[in-house]
């Protein structure tokens, strides 16, 4: 589709549909001198879409598809263009409720945000804190700009023509003040080893704003997650934390009137897409649940046993430390690692069933620093308490309820 901006230049946009319901609309801010169809605007859209999250994308003034001189454009604009791509998708379908921005499109949601009331929910993609950040990119064509107005500068194996009002403009957009005023739920995720934007200023974002805020560390990715899994990862996750913010969500009021939250201690699942990957709650925390590849997944997040084992493994573990630092016993580090299979019941000495197939669960505990052997194996003992590890050991009762 194409909209027009405020100086009555046509956008180019695209809307990424999810195939069955959708629950909010979203806006998405590309990086600089990049496009709407970058792999990474594309896969991440893509996977919010398969989260019931419609996504629109556009090409700012002069870039991709879009009209207009892009060296006649600066931050400014950029922010212009953003609240028409905005008042676009109000008319033609809702109002954004959820806005992400990659690289400088995160430090352009941020400042934009509060011209958008509906907005409940930011995202940032490796994204620098303010956008004077690109200063030091065009640091061998600063005496250019200033001396002549106008330079030329290549940025991602493309040129480009900047003026000097682009310089003026971003050195003028040099705080986070703000971010400390943004009003809403807010997601950081970064790259530890972008060379592009230093993780440094996602700790800037972060040390700025206001609760709630979540961090996310995008472990092996580069500043344009190249990589596909990294970008659908990004994107789930995206649309996994959303969920408690827009849309169908924890904070949308049940039929009896009341908020609908989750209560401490419970937990909520929900579908992200008709595979196998899905969105966990709890009162204040997201994580995704998936299935391998192999298994017919998009192997985005552990699966189902995989969790099983990850809250067996962190009771122990923490009982064990819990045991340590009251007894004062020079334990320097705890790790457990766990595995799950399934055996004939004969081949189980200890097991009461004596027919058929049994569940395993293996425990491999690792207790670091100076222990005496009856202080290893009184912690050995501690780790059956850990009260997780009882659970399973005891009869569960399950109650199933339809709502």
């Amino acid at each position: 589709m194409n909209f027009a901006n405020d100086r009555g230049e046509s956008l180019a946009a695209a809307l990424e549909l999810p195939d069955g319901e959708t629950t909010a609309y979203a806006l998405f801010a590309h990086c600089f001198s990049c496009s709407k169809d970058l792999h990474t605007a594309t896969r991440v859209s893509r996977a919010l879409a398969a989260g019931g999250i419609a996504v629109l994308r556009f090409d700012f003034t002069g870039l991709g598809a879009s009209e207009g001189d892009f060296a006649n454009t600066s931050f400014s604009t950029n922010l212009e263009d953003l609240v028409a791509a905005a008042r676009h998708l109000e008319t033609t379908h809702e109002p954004p409720t959820l806005l992400i921005g990659h690289s400088l499109g995160g430090a352009a949601v941020l400042a934009a945000a509060h011209q958008l009331p509906a907005v409940r929910a930011v995202a940032t993609i490796g994204a620098p804190a303010t956008a004077d950040h690109l200063t030091h990119l065009l640091r061998d064509a600063q005496a250019e700009l200033i001396a002549t107005g106008e330079a030329r500068v290549e940025m991602g194996g493309r040129a480009f023509r900047l003026r000097r009002q682009f310089l003026e403009d971003i050195r003028r957009h040099n705080t986070t003040d703000h971010i400390g005023r943004l009003g809403r739920a807010l997601l950081i995720l970064h790259a530890p080893g972008d060379t592009v934007v230093p993780i440094e200023e996602a700790a800037r974002i972060y040390m700025a704003a206001r609760h709630p805020k979540s961090f996310v560390c995008l472990d092996g990715a580069d500043h344009l997650l190249g990589r596909a899994s990294d970008a659908e990862y990004a994107g789930a996750l995206i649309a996994a934390w959303a969920s408690r913010y827009v849309g169908g969500t924890a904070t949308q009021p049940a039929a009896g009137g009341q908020a609908d939250t989750i209560a401490p201690g419970e937990v909520r699942v929900r579908e992200l897409n008709h595979a196998f990957t899905r969105s966990i709650q709890t009162a204040s925390h997201q994580l995704l649940a998936d299935e391998p590849a192999s298994a017919g997944g998009a192997d985005r997040g552990p699966n189902p046993y995989e969790l099983l084992l990850a809250a067996l493994g962190a009771c122990t573990s923490m009982t064990i430390r819990m045991y340590a630092e009251r007894k004062g016993l020079a334990l320097e580090d705890v790790r457990v690692h766990l595995a799950h299979d399934r055996i004939h019941a004969e081949d189980c000495d200890e097991c009461e069933t004596r027919e058929g197939m049994v569940d395993r669960i293996v425990k491999r505990i690792h207790l670091a620093g100076a222990l005496s052997p009856a202080e290893r194996a009184r912690l050995l003992e501690i780790a059956e308490r850990c009260p997780v590890n009882r659970t399973l050991k005891s009869e569960i009762s399950i109650v199933t309820r339809s709502e």
